[in-house]
């Protein structure tokens, strides 16, 4: 099983979360799960994502399409060691 963790940093946390939250359809489509979000408690500009990850093509995908929206974005795919 594959996760994904993205580290997003933005100026707009409510209009970048408003929108994120407009896109979970896309998000189940591609095959990923937000299974938790968090907030930098240090730089609350900073976001973390952790996803469970079904299709790792099709999350790629939309990694792709989601690079610069709301702001600079990392993605790491991740499985158990």
């Amino acid at each position: 099983m594959l996760q994904l963790l993205c580290q997003l940093d933005t100026n707009d946390f409510p209009g970048w979360k408003c929108d994120f939250d407009a896109e979970a359809t896309e998000r189940m489509e591609a095959g990923l799960t937000l299974l938790q979000m968090w907030r930098d408690a240090d730089s609350r500009s900073r976001v973390l994502m952790l996803f469970e990850v079904n299709d790792r093509a099709r999350a790629q995908a939309w990694l792709r399409k989601e690079q610069g929206f709301g702001g600079p974005m990392t993605a790491t795919f991740l499985q158990f060691a």
